[in-house]
C-alpha cells in the first residue's frame, strides 16, 4: 500500500488517495480465484470447479476475479493508510475507485474524522451545589412506601370505593362493535389510579361483587390508537370481587418484620441516615452535571452530524432494550404514542448532541493534562463491569473493547480534575436575581469582615 496524498478537504474530513501496488493485488486475485472457481462449471476440458486461473481468466476475461479482488484489498489498504495518515475516522469512508489494472488499484476514501475540542480555562469552574436536608416528611414518606409493600388486600361484603382494587372482566364496544385490545379478563383495576382512560373508574365506584355496569367512555382527541380517538366507547363489566388494601400498623413490630431494627425509632433514624447519603449523592451528581454545562460553555467544537446519529443510535438501543425487558418493544411504543421512528429518534437530539460534546471536551482536557491509564487500571475496570453486568471477564472484554475502557478511564479523570479544581457556590433562589447589586456586594461584604 502507498498513501499518496492525505488532504484535508473540509471541517472533520479528510480524503486519502491509496495505491494498492501489484504484489499486494496479486494475492488478492488469487484469494478471489479460491473463493469463486467452484462457480465456473462450464470450462472445455475441465471438471466442474476445477478449472486452472489462468485458464478461466482466457474464457471469461483478466478482470472475471478483480471485483472481489478489489473487496479483499481494501480493508487492510485502508486500515494502513488511516494509521500512517494519523486520523481518527468516526465513520465508515466514502470510497471511490479511481483506477483498474493488472498491476494494482488506486482508490480514494473521503473520511470523517473526530474533532479536537478547543477548551478554555477548565480550572476554577464554578457551580451551584446544593445539599437539601433530609425532613421529617421524607422519613414518613419512606416508611409509607415499606408499610405499602407489606399492604395486603382482603374482599370485602360492600360496595366499592376509591381506593379499592376491583377484579373484573371488561370489554369495550365502539358503534356497537368490539374493537381491538378492548377486553380484559380477571383484571386487578385500582379506582382512583387513573389506569384507564379519564372517567372509567369513577363509574366503577359503588359497584359490588357480582355486579354487571355498561361504562361510557370517551377516547381522547389525541388518543394513540388512531381509530379509537375521539370516539364513545361503553365497556361491558362485570365485577368479581372488591378488594380493600390493608395497611400494616406503624410500630416496633412493623420494624422487625421489615428491616433488622428491634423498633421504629432505630428503622427511622437508619432511613434517615440512607436518605441523607442518596440526597449527598444526588447534590454531587447534580454538581457534577452543572460542572459539564460550564465546560461546555468554554468549548469550541464541530461536532460531524454522524457522531450526534449514532449516539442516538446507542439511545434508541438503550430505550429497546428497557422496554423488552417489560414485556413491549420500541414498536408498541410508536403505536402507542402515535410517533414516527423518526420524530422519535428526535426527541434524543438534544441529549446526543450534549453527550457527544462532552465527550471530546473531556477528551481535550485529559489531553491536555497528560492522564495516563495504566493497564491495571483497565484490568479492574474490567472486574468491575463483569461484576455489575454479572457476566465473566472475557465477556466483559467482548463487551467493550480496551481502548474504549482507556478512553471513558481518562475522561473520568479529566473530569476528576475540573472538580478538583471547581468553586462550589451557593443557589441561587428564585426570586433573587443573579447579579446582586453594589450596595448589596458592599453589605456583603462587611458581614464578611466582622
Amino acid at each position: 500500500m502507498i498513501l499518496k496524498n492525505a488532504e484535508k478537504t473540509g471541517v472533520n474530513e479528510t480524503t486519502l488517495t491509496i495505491a494498492v501496488e501489484q504484489a499486494e493485488f496479486e494475492a488478492a486475485v488469487q484469494k478471489s480465484y479460491k473463493k469463486n472457481v467452484s462457480k465456473f462449471r462450464s470450462i472445455p476440458g475441465w471438471r466442474p470447479g476445477k478449472a486452472p486461473r489462468k485458464t478461466i481468466e482466457r474464457y471469461y476475461g483478466k478482470g472475471v476475479f478483480y471485483e472481489d479482488a478489489v473487496n479483499f484489498a481494501f480493508p487492510d489498504a485502508y486500515k494502513a493508510a488511516v494509521e500512517e495518515a494519523g486520523i481518527d475516522p468516526v465513520d465508515q469512508a466514502a470510497v471511490e475507485l479511481q483506477d483498474l489494472s493488472d498491476e494494482g488499484f488506486t482508490f480514494t476514501a473521503k473520511v470523517t474524522t473526530r474533532p479536537e475540542a478547543s477548551v478554555g480555562e477548565y480550572k476554577g469552574l464554578s457551580a451551584e451545589y446544593e445539599l437539601l436536608p433530609v425532613t421529617d416528611e421524607d422519613v414518613d414518606r419512606e416508611l409509607d412506601l415499606r408499610r405499602r409493600r407489606q399492604m395486603q388486600k382482603e374482599a370485602v361484603d360492600r360496595p366499592a370505593q376509591n381506593g379499592d382494587t376491583v377484579l373484573l372482566d371488561f370489554e369495550g364496544f365502539v358503534d356497537g362493535a368490539a374493537f381491538e385490545g378492548g377486553k380484559g379478563e380477571n383484571h386487578e383495576l385500582k379506582l382512583g389510579s387513573g389506569q384507564f382512560i379519564p372517567g372509567f373508574e369513577d363509574q366503577l365506584v359503588g359497584a359490588a361483587a357480582g355486579e354487571s355496569r355498561d361504562v361510557t367512555v370517551k377516547f381522547p382527541e389525541d388518543y394513540g390508537a388512531k381509530d379509537l380517538a375521539g370516539k364513545e366507547a361503553v365497556f361491558k363489566c362485570l365485577v368479581h370481587e372488591v378488594r380493600e388494601e390493608i395497611l400494616p400498623e406503624l410500630d416496633d413490630e412493623f420494624a422487625k418484620d421489615v428491616s433488622e431494627f428491634e423498633t421504629l425509632d432505630e428503622l427511622k433514624a437508619d432511613i434517615r441516615g440512607k436518605l441523607e447519603k442518596a440526597k449527598e449523592n444526588n447534590a454531587n451528581a447534580e454538581f457534577e452535571n452543572r460542572l459539564v454545562d460550564a465546560l461546555l460553555d468554554v468549548t469550541e467544537v464541530e461536532i460531524p452530524q454522524c457522531m450526534v446519529e449514532q449516539q442516538i443510535d446507542r439511545l434508541v438501543e438503550d430505550f429497546d432494550y428497557r422496554f423488552r425487558a417489560q414485556g413491549a418493544t420500541v414498536e408498541t411504543y410508536l403505536k402507542m404514542t402515535g410517533s414516527t421512528m423518526e420524530q422519535f429518534r428526535a426527541n434524543f437530539s438534544d441529549r446526543a448532541q450534549r453527550m457527544v460534546k462532552t465527550s471530546l471536551a473531556l477528551a481535550a482536557v485529559a489531553k491536555a493534562e497528560g492522564v495516563e491509564v495504566t493497564d491495571e487500571e483497565v484490568e479492574a475496570e474490567y472486574a468491575k463491569i463483569a461484576e455489575n453486568g454479572g457476566v465473566d471477564a472475557a465477556q466483559a472484554r467482548e463487551y467493550m473493547p480496551a481502548e474504549a475502557v482507556r478512553e471513558d478511564l481518562a475522561k473520568e479523570k479529566a473530569l476528576n480534575v475540573i472538580k478538583e479544581h471547581a468553586v462550589k457556590t451557593d443557589p441561587v433562589p428564585d426570586d433573587e436575581p443573579a447579579d446582586a447589586s453594589p450596595a448589596a456586594e458592599e453589605a456583603a461584604e462587611e458581614k464578611a469582615g466582622e
